[in-house]
C-alpha cells in the first residue's frame, strides 16, 4: 500500500469509529413537551357543543363581569346561562401539570360531570370533562 493508501484507510478507519463512538454514546436527555397552559370552556346546549368558546390561560377566573367586583378572565356574561353564574364563580389553575377547579363561593355550585353531576369545592380536571356552573354547561378541552 502505498502512504496515501494509508492515510486513506487511516481516515476512514477513524471516521468509522467516531461514527460508532456517536451510535454508542448513550441519548442525550430527551426535553420534556411544554404543559400547555391554555385551554378552552365551549358553551354546551341540548347535549352538544356550540361554537361559543372561551379561550383563556391558566390562571383564570370565570364568572361575570361587574366593575365593583373588576376583571375577570373568562365572562359567561354574554351568554343566556350567564345570568346564573356568580361573578366571581370559580377559578382554573394549572400546578406541576395538573389542571384544578376550584369554586370561590359562588351562590349556585360548580359541578364536574362524573357519573352524575357532583357538586365540587375543588377537583382536577383533564381533557373533555364536562363543567356546570349555575346552569351553564361547559366542556373543558386543553389549548
Amino acid at each position: 500500500m502505498s502512504d496515501d493508501q494509508n492515510v486513506a484507510v487511516s481516515v476512514e478507519e477513524e471516521l468509522v469509529q467516531d461514527s460508532a463512538v456517536v451510535e454508542e454514546s448513550p441519548a442525550e436527555e430527551m426535553e420534556e413537551a411544554p404543559v400547555p397552559t391554555g385551554a378552552i370552556l365551549t358553551i354546551k346546549r341540548g347535549g352538544v357543543e356550540t361554537a361559543d368558546r372561551f379561550p383563556f390561560q391558566a390562571p383564570a377566573i370565570i364568572g361575570r363581569f361587574d366593575p365593583s367586583v373588576g376583571p375577570i378572565d373568562v365572562d359567561l356574561g354574554s351568554i343566556a346561562e350567564g345570568a346564573y353564574v356568580s361573578r366571581k364563580h370559580a377559578q382554573i389553575t394549572l400546578e406541576d401539570g395538573v389542571w384544578k377547579i376550584t369554586d370561590l363561593g359562588s351562590a349556585n355550585g360548580t359541578f364536574l360531570l362524573r357519573s352524575d353531576f357532583e357538586r365540587v369545592d375543588e377537583a382536577e380536571l383533564t381533557d373533555g370533562d364536562e363543567i356546570a356552573l349555575g346552569n351553564a354547561r361547559l366542556i373543558f378541552r386543553l389549548g
